[in-house]
């Protein structure tokens, strides 16, 4: 393997480690400031993610939202969009999941549940498809129309959840009418883990084999590597970009729709729990790879599922745990400066590095030329 490549590859594994070491040591430090011992800490963490069969069920019921909503960021981050409305995709999609019923019969059965779970889909796809329009055809940052729309998404559920869909016997929880049983999903053989899991593992496996082994996918990544020389080559790029936010939409929404159907049996507040922001940060653990995803979802799904042991055993808020996200999330965020960077001081130290090839001096002249003569849209600015 080129010594490059390999490079690349230890430090995509070995910054979102350094990065989660990073955020359990000052995590261990914040606990130890309130008088509790961090090994002890580390462990209860550990114990109640994986320690016994109740607790794993636990946490893989967790992770399933999380694996559909870190899509949501996953799929626009490889056509080079930053989106973080997975939330709002999937309290839309939840919504459409409990509303689909009270716009039209619903036949009972697998056929009426995938029903409910297409609208959810179909919203949630809507919903993030309108943040990469505005980005694509407006020039809007889609960073913060994705999370402008993620609030617009939480205001409607609420009028809609309190107001016009509200059930008459939801008194100190609006609630919208309970799905009808057969239209919910069940367990997975008779454990405490309903078939959420199921669909968002099979759907992080179709991502990365549409990214990697596609030629939807592997365009799709040339856009997000550099849309200037995708547009020059004559790549849809309006179109690849779009369909990844359709599809990363899509599956935020679905999670939503799961979590109705599997979960709560109907829309209510719960639903917003903030499974999309911890969507975003379970995609950047993963540097974007829907194969990566699944590991990382479950252990953030394992890190959810501990905090109610912490507050039984060592009398610490259940949310506590929503701390060490925070540290994470901050780290994995500064750890984006040293990418490229971990090998330099020793390459700096050692005698210098051989001239680049051929083909890679050609690739870097391709990538860096067109910036010169970038087409402009109608507004004046950058493809």
């Amino acid at each position: 393997m080129n010594r490059a490549l390999l490079q690349d590859a230890v430090e995509a594994m070995a910054l979102p480690l350094l990065s989660l070491a990073g955020a359990l040591l000052l995590f261990g430090a914040f606990v130890a400031l309130d008088g509790h011992s961090a090994p002890e800490v580390w462990r209860l963490l550990f114990v109640g993610a994986f320690g016994d069969s109740f607790a794993l069920q636990n946490t893989l019921q967790r992770a399933a939202p999380l694996m559909l909503t870190a899509l949501a960021v996953a799929l626009p981050a490889q056509a080079g969009l930053t989106i973080i409305g997975g939330e709002g995709a999937l309290v839309v999609g939840g919504l459409a999941c409990a509303a689909l019923p009270y716009l039209m019969p619903v036949p009972p059965g697998w056929a009426g549940t995938l029903m409910v779970l297409l609208a959810s889909a179909l919203c949630g796809g809507a919903w993030i498809g309108l943040a990469g329009a505005l980005r694509q055809y407006r020039g809007v940052n889609e960073t913060i129309s994705s999370l402008l729309l993620g609030y617009l998404a939480l205001e409607l559920f609420k009028h809609f959840v309190e107001g016009p869909m509200r059930d008459p016997a939801s008194l100190n929880k609006p609630s919208t009418l309970p799905l009808d049983a057969t239209l919910r999903i069940g367990s997975i053989g008779g454990y405490d883990v309903h078939w959420g899991l199921a669909w968002g593992v099979g759907l992080c496996i179709l991502a990365g084999f549409w990214l990697l082994a596609t030629t939807h996918g592997l365009a799709t990544r040339v856009v997000g590597g550099n849309p200037r020389t995708a547009r020059l080559v004559g790549l849809p790029v309006n179109r690849l970009v779009m369909s990844a936010c359709l599809l990363g939409g899509a599956a935020a929404g679905l999670a939503g729709g799961i979590e109705v159907a599997a979960v709560h049996t109907a829309a209510n507040a719960s639903l917003i729990a903030g499974l999309g922001y911890a969507g975003i940060l379970v995609s950047f653990v993963a540097r974007h790879q829907p194969l990566a995803i699944i590991p990382v979802a479950i252990l953030f799904g394992g890190f959810g599922a501990a905090g109610s042991l912490l507050q039984r055993r060592l009398g610490m808020p259940d949310a506590s745990v929503q701390v060490l996200l925070g540290f994470a999330f901050v780290i994995i965020l500064a750890s984006e400066a040293l990418r490229g960077r971990l090998f330099l001081l020793k390459g700096k130290s050692s005698a210098p590095a051989p001239a680049v090839p051929a083909a890679g001096a050609v690739a870097t002249a391709v990538a860096t030329v067109p910036a010169a003569a970038t087409p402009t849209n109608a507004q004046g600015q950058s493809a």
